[in-house]
């Protein structure tokens, strides 16, 4: 049963390319933007700028993709057809939630390596893998908020909304709070906010150096953001439309 919804899922996803090309628009843009070394020095090093591309790509596409179609496929009775079906319920979960990461760490795989090439950045095959791993974490992360998203909100078209104004805040937070032109309380809530602390466990494992105390005081905050929104997520999500 997963494996035939894995399939259905696959094609559901490879049908909708231009989702896949938007998401790493942004991503794109953060790369081809900050390629001189007055606009590396502003947001931190190469390693922060990077780590901002991948996050606002794998976000664009949990938040703004996975969010809206779970809602839209709630309120047009999907989910509801698939509970009378013979797969249990955490299996139609699985299906969407591991295709979405695969969509996931392949935009986070083409941002790496135009990243690596756009910022001269030569990076190493043990750094590639690394990066890979923490891309797989923010998936998590930001899957974790699209599912509480959607578990906390009943209409689609709300979901639709509030997700952007949400994906919009978090990326703002990043490049804002990577600059260092918050300041004060804004600039802790960026360093901790889901797009922040992402961000420095992959300058951690991309820039020079150790994995220092604060990289693993992030890498901890992001297990506890999959953990509360996850268990937010699944405990509010309703199969049918409210």
């Amino acid at each position: 049963m997963l494996a035939a919804l894995l399939r259905a899922d696959l094609v559901v996803l490879t049908k909708n390319k231009m989702r896949l090309i938007l998401s790493l628009l942004l991503p794109l843009i953060i790369l081809s933007t900050t390629n001189s070394s007055k606009a590396t020095r502003h947001f931190g090093g190469a390693e922060f700028i990077l780590g901002l591309a991948i996050t606002s790509g794998i976000a664009g596409t949990s938040i703004m993709g996975y969010a809206p179609m779970a809602a839209r496929d709630r309120d047009n009775g999907v989910f509801q057809r698939l509970r009378v079906s013979p797969a249990p319920t955490w299996v139609v979960m699985a299906s969407r939630l591991s295709v979405q990461m695969v969509s996931n760490f392949v935009i986070a795989l083409v941002v790496l390596v135009l990243g690596d090439r756009i910022h001269h950045l030569s990076l190493s095959a043990e750094t590639y893998v690394l990066v890979l791993l923490v891309s797989i974490l923010g998936s998590a992360v930001f899957l974790a908020v699209a599912q509480a998203l959607v578990g906390l909100v009943k209409s689609a078209d709300t979901v639709q909304a509030f997700g952007r104004l949400l994906y919009i805040g978090l990326v703002m937070l990043g490049i804002f709070g990577a600059s260092g032109e918050l300041g004060g309380f804004w600039d802790t809530v960026s360093k901790w906010s889901p797009v922040g602390a992402l961000m420095k466990v992959f300058a951690g494992v991309v820039g020079p150096g150790t994995f220092g105390s604060q990289d693993w005081l992030s890498l901890l905050a992001c297990g506890g953001y999959v953990v509360v929104l996850a268990a937010l997520g699944i405990y509010w999500f309703r199969f049918d439309a409210q």
